[in-house]
């Protein structure tokens, strides 16, 4: 019972994942009808797909002080509003400034959940089943990915205005979610850290580890101690003592978006169409990254907690370098031959979901002490956001200009200094409490 409250509170507080991924990826199905519709020039077309990303990278960066201020559950709340308001406002939109204002709501969502859904997944779970339970973010993430390119293909066929229909039925698991919040309980690591609530925490930790409930409180009370037995003024995170999980932290986040990542999931019809393929068949070609993507990161949060986050990462890291190569080499050649870039770029996705995309937020989760645990989720998420945005923003351009096999080739090369990154510098955090992480690897 103990063991499925845990994996139940995780499961909702997931589909705030679910909801992230769908609105990410749902304006790939509707960016093009947008841009007809509203006549929007080359720049507000950009502006359209990037305002949610903006939206994201404000999102992202304040969102460890309501998460710190108000708490992981109450912050939620707010996520969960933003996620309804967002799907009905670009749904109903009757000009193009208020369909801006409301993806651009959705995207302050997304940057919030993006800092505490992990952080709130991280702080309830037993240290040997945390990278799983983390990992049902990142796989709720991608199986709202795949929702939303199912829905945009089946939705497609409903005339010139289905658009609207694929960006408001999100408002169904937004509600969905809203109510399901109510029902889990407060981080037991944010009551005693910022409210000394320790009689409200020993109750949720006695649930979450019933066996050694007492001695996690006691580790937990100590992590606000320094090391002469005070306790710590606010923390700064960048006083100078956490600089290793900073740059773990930041350098993990910028590999993550210079694969190439957000620029085939915004883009991907878009993409297919370079290499020949025509509109219907292009939309159709989502809909298989999405379930490639999906399977993936369900095959890794299943096997995360036993081979650990770098072993994943060093495979993943080859596999995106060969796959994104191969995509360089068949833009450079011309030689499509059909589905050639469809099918290098699912490898690609498959190589991203086993590796980048189900470690990211487990990850950085991890990897910062309890007192600027939020901070440091804000650090690495904006880190993510911000190169999102600008890929997001500038793939076009670039990939218009310089063409395919350059822009991949970049890709790839970033991938080689992800692999050098991995093996050199990445610790390896499985099994670990979180106060161990900071004692053992972290601080020392």
């Amino acid at each position: 019972m103990r063991k499925n409250s845990v994996l139940a509170w995780s499961m909702v507080v997931a589909l705030g994942g679910f909801l992230f991924g769908f609105d990410t990826a749902v304006i790939s199905g509707a960016e093009k009808a947008i841009q007809q519709f509203w006549h929007l020039s080359v720049f507000e077309h950009g502006l359209t797909i990037s305002i949610a990303l903006i939206g994201t990278v404000i999102g992202s960066l304040f969102g460890s002080r309501p998460s710190d201020h108000f708490g992981r559950k109450n912050t939620l709340y707010f996520v969960a509003i933003a996620y309804l308001l967002s799907s009905l406002g670009t749904a109903f939109a009757d000009n193009w400034y208020m369909f801006l204002v409301f993806r651009f709501l959705g995207g302050l969502g997304v940057g919030t959940s993006s800092v505490t859904a992990p952080i709130y997944i991280s702080e309830i779970s037993p240290a040997d089943r945390r990278g799983r339970l983390v990992g049902l973010f990142q796989f709720n993430v991608v199986l709202g990915i795949l929702i939303s390119y199912l829905s945009n293909y089946l939705l497609s066929q409903l005339g010139d205005t289905s658009w609207r229909l694929m960006l408001g039925v999100q408002a169904l698991p937004s509600l969905i979610f809203l109510i399901l919040i109510r029902y889990i309980p407060e981080s037991p690591r944010w009551l005693i850290l910022k409210k000394q609530a320790t009689d409200k925490a020993l109750e949720i930790l006695r649930i979450i580890n019933p066996v050694n409930c007492n001695q996690e409180l006691i580790a937990i009370q100590n992590s606000a101690l320094d090391v002469e037995g005070n306790s710590r003024k606010k923390e700064n995170i960048f006083s100078g003592k956490y600089n290793r999980p900073i740059m773990l932290a930041m350098l993990f986040a910028f590999f993550n978006q210079v694969s190439g990542i957000n620029a085939i999931i915004y883009y991907a019809p878009r993409i297919f169409e370079m290499a020949g393929l025509g509109a219907h068949s292009s939309l159709l070609s989502t809909v298989g990254i999405g379930m490639i993507n999906f399977i993936f990161t369900l095959l890794a949060i299943n096997i995360i907690d036993h081979v650990g986050r770098r072993l994943l990462m060093l495979i993943g890291s080859i596999g995106l370098i060969a796959s994104l190569s191969l995509v360089a080499f068949t833009f450079y050649t011309g030689n499509f031959n059909g589905f050639a870039i469809p099918i290098y770029i699912m490898v690609f996705i498959a190589f991203f979901a086993f590796s980048q995309g189900a470690v990211i937020w487990v990850f950085i989760s991890e990897i910062f002490p309890n007192q600027v645990r939020a901070q440091g989720q804000t650090l690495g998420s904006s880190t993510h956001w911000v190169l999102a945005a600008l890929i997001a923003f500038s793939f076009p351009y670039f990939a218009e200009v310089l063409g395919g096999a350059i822009t991949f080739s970049f890709f790839a090369s970033m991938m080689v200094l992800q692999l050098i990154f991995v093996w050199r510098l990445m610790p390896e955090t499985k099994g670990k409490s979180l106060e161990q992480i900071e004692t053992n690897i972290i601080l020392h």
